[in-house]
């Protein structure tokens, strides 16, 4: 039976919490001999093939003059055992410290691009900027992905979902629908 919510009237500023389903990330990046970690939690695909990512990266993060410059990074998927790794990873400044080594994080030569991966991670995207026509007035990024790694297993890892307020949830039980779709959906 399908349910009916009661509903009341929510702030603005925590709309976002209803819309960010998508997992936390960690954007490394390199420039100069220097390499840094942020934590990410809105990105948005925007392409299939080429496959396209979007995301903002505000002016003040310490990344948005790496990624600016080098026209690269990495998207790297945590899962839930690297969650103090991404919530210190976001509270800090790659400014003042080394990430990699506060976080006891292991930075890995990437294929495609001068950013490292982190070997922690479940995958890794590497991304190159494609367009940064809004980057000026939004901060707004368009990434192309040009290499992808992914752990073999496990197929659906638990991964960190940020709702605000310093509150995560985690990815839970996978509902299959495939049998649904037609083959050009898959």
């Amino acid at each position: 039976m399908k349910r009916h919510f009661q509903k009341k009237s929510l702030p603005l500023d925590k709309v976002r919490r209803y819309l960010e389903p998508g997992p936390i990330v960690l954007v490394s990046s390199a420039l100069n001999g220097r390499h840094n970690i942020m934590t990410m939690g809105w990105h948005t695909v925007m392409e299939f093939s080429p496959s396209l990512i979007g995301c903002v990266i505000a002016g003040s993060n310490h990344s948005f003059d790496m990624v600016r410059r080098s026209g690269e990074c990495v998207i790297n998927v945590p899962t839930t055992a690297l969650t103090d790794e991404v919530v210190g990873i976001g509270n800090t400044s790659g400014a003042e410290i080394d990430k990699f080594d506060r976080f006891g994080l292991t930075a890995e030569k990437a294929r495609e691009v001068g950013a490292p991966l982190i070997r922690e991670c479940y995958a890794h995207f590497e991304c190159q900027l494609v367009d940064d026509s809004l980057v000026r007035k939004y901060n707004f990024f368009i990434w192309e992905v040009v290499q992808a790694q992914a752990a073999v297993s496990p197929k659906y890892p638990q991964t960190l979902h940020y709702t605000g307020d310093g509150v995560f949830m985690v990815s839970g039980k996978i509902i299959s629908r495939r049998k649904q779709f037609l083959p050009d959906m898959l």
